[in-house]
């Protein structure tokens, strides 16, 4: 089965897509989907929705993963910012008939190293050690959206309580 981690956001969308088996669990692709950082907010949203509906079409995911939206009370624009790219997102996910699981960033950090209020490094980490990679994921967003992918292929075998 193959499983769609997206970080979401307005300008850099980071996705990764890994593929589970009997066998472990397998990196398929990771990149980023961009957005033109002068254009205005309908042409940015209009063009994350048509990249991540190319990575849709092109890998076939079984189901997307997703970070919940995440509000800080000192920036309530970036959140209302992610909302217009998530909602962009789930949409493309929606059109192509693939459901989509969300998860908090806690749960994503406390699944790969038990902890929830793990650094980035330490995620990045875990990633690749799961993933037995050369080197870390780079850039950050393409770390998230496998963390994100992880999370899911591990809460698929044994759900967090």
């Amino acid at each position: 089965m193959r499983v769609l981690g997206i970080d979401p956001g307005l300008q850099t969308t980071g996705y990764g897509v890994l593929e589970t088996s009997p066998h472990g669990i397998r990196l398929v692709e990771a990149g980023v989907v961009r957005s033109a950082a002068r254009g205005t907010l309908a042409g940015r949203v209009r063009e994350i929705h048509e990249g991540v509906a190319d990575v849709l079409r092109s890998l076939g995911p079984a189901v997307m993963a997703i970070e919940k939206l995440y509000s800080h009370y000192d920036r309530p624009v970036t959140a209302i910012l992610m909302g217009h790219a998530r909602g962009a997102i789930i949409l493309a996910a929606a059109l192509a008939d693939v459901p989509v699981a969300d998860y908090p960033a806690t749960r994503v950090k406390k699944t790969l190293t038990g902890s929830g209020r793990a650094g980035k490094g330490q995620v990045q980490a875990a990633i690749q050690r799961e993933l037995r990679l050369a080197r870390f994921p780079d850039p950050p967003d393409v770390a998230d959206a496998l963390a994100i992918a992880l999370c899911h292929c591990h809460a698929q075998r044994t759900p967090l309580r």
